[in-house]
């Protein structure tokens, strides 16, 4: 025979906690990200400048955080228009570096 006390009962009638809701938790939770998102809320920044807004961040670790972000939706990443303009250039160099290299 199972007996239930009190606690358990009132437990029950909660709710549980959602993959989404972990998933979010998990994602903003993660070091650093919490303090990119905060600074990205006024506005779009360049990767510099979110690198000096929040201290002691290194590039390597606000890139991974930057892909991830940019991986689930949340940032949106945007080609500066003269980087841009280099495409023909750099398409260029591909064809020769295929033939000469």
């Amino acid at each position: 025979m199972l007996l239930m006390a009190p606690e358990t009962v009132a437990v029950a009638r909660r709710e549980g906690c959602c993959t989404a809701y972990h998933q979010a938790v998990e994602l903003i939770g993660k070091r650093w990200t919490g303090a990119i998102v905060f600074v990205l809320l006024e506005g779009p920044l360049r990767f510099s400048e979110v690198k000096l807004l929040v201290p002691d961040l290194s590039d390597r670790l606000l890139s991974e955080r930057m892909k991830e972000l940019e991986a689930e939706g949340i940032v949106e990443r945007r080609v500066i228009e003269k980087g841009q303009a280099l495409e023909p250039a750099v398409r260029s160099l591909k064809v020769w570096a295929r033939s000469w290299l």
